[in-house]
């Protein structure tokens, strides 16, 4: 009976052989997760239809330093229409598309996929991980809240007849406008980050993130025209869109239009600033506890 079932037995070459190279570690680990994931934010090598959104956005943002820079060029003098400080105000709602279509591919779709255990099984840990989500998507914040007006700021001096008198009259607005647009994109990245990061379903971050970007600056209108005063100083801080605009004017020392909601909360620009930051060290935290509870 033995010697027929050892018969019957047969062995199988599947060709898997034991890795002799060198192996990299946790840092490439890392580094590759952000690459990766920098990559997937604006669709390379998925889909023709994952492109569609983040480019089309991207390209959108690029609009008003497009204009400028037309104007620039057939101007005979320095007729700049689109300022450092208000370029935010062009992009806002770009900036929230971006946010809500992008955030829940970064963060939830590894979720549903359950991709989250292979990552887990070798020497990323789950704070590598979040970390190399959240930086990716800092950056590619950074081609709407930066890039455009690095080039706007070129442009500008090329496209007059002294671009050394040019430079020598606007170099501190480069500091500015690179401060300014680091600050905007870890802020809106964190917030994202956090909405995206709590379901699988990305239907729900996205709806999510456009409530929390977009409908709260319509709540705070409503307050300024009905309620006022100390509420609305509130409102006004919780805010996204508001803080950061607020925080922008401070760092440019711009002064806000008596019309919009955060010229009619009275409020001190610099107090944006610490709420910026409290508002992104919450949302950061928020996605680190997420990833560390999560049971994969």
């Amino acid at each position: 009976m033995s010697q027929r079932a050892e018969a019957a037995g047969s062995i199988y070459d599947l060709g898997y052989r034991h890795y002799d190279g060198v192996r990299l570690g946790r840092r490439q680990s890392f580094l590759s997760l952000y690459a990766y994931s920098l990559r997937g934010a604006f669709g390379l090598g998925r889909r023709t239809t994952s492109k569609v959104i983040p480019v089309a956005v991207v390209l959108l943002a690029a609009a008003p330093t497009l204009a400028q820079l037309a104007i620039a060029a057939i101007s005979p003098v320095d007729a700049r229409i689109i300022e450092p400080a208000n370029y935010f105000d062009f992009v806002q709602v770009t900036l929230a598309i971006f946010c809500a279509a992008v955030a829940p591919e970064l963060f939830a779709r590894d979720q549903r996929m359950r991709t989250l255990p292979l990552y887990f099984a070798r020497g990323l840990r789950r704070d590598d991980y979040t970390i190399a989500k959240l930086a990716a998507l800092a950056t590619a914040l950074l081609f709407i809240t930066l890039l455009p007006q690095l080039v706007l700021f070129i442009g500008n001096g090329l496209a007059g007849s002294d671009l050394a008198g040019y430079a020598k009259d606007h170099w501190m607005e480069l500091p500015q406008v690179v401060v300014s647009g680091v600050i905007v994109a870890v802020f809106f990245a964190c917030i994202s980050a956090a909405i995206g990061s709590q379901t699988p379903r990305r239907a729900y971050s996205t709806v999510a993130i456009i409530a929390v970007l977009i409908l709260t600056s319509v709540v705070a209108a409503v307050i300024a025209d009905t309620v006022g005063g100390v509420t609305l100083k509130i409102v006004v801080l919780l805010v996204p869109f508001e803080a950061a605009t607020g925080v922008i004017r401070w760092i440019f020392n711009a002064s806000v239009a008596r019309e919009t909601n955060l010229g009619k909360s009275g409020l001190d620009l610099w107090i944006c600033f610490p709420a910026v930051l409290t508002v992104t060290a919450i949302t950061a935290w928020l996605t680190f506890r997420r990833f560390r509870r999560l049971d994969v």
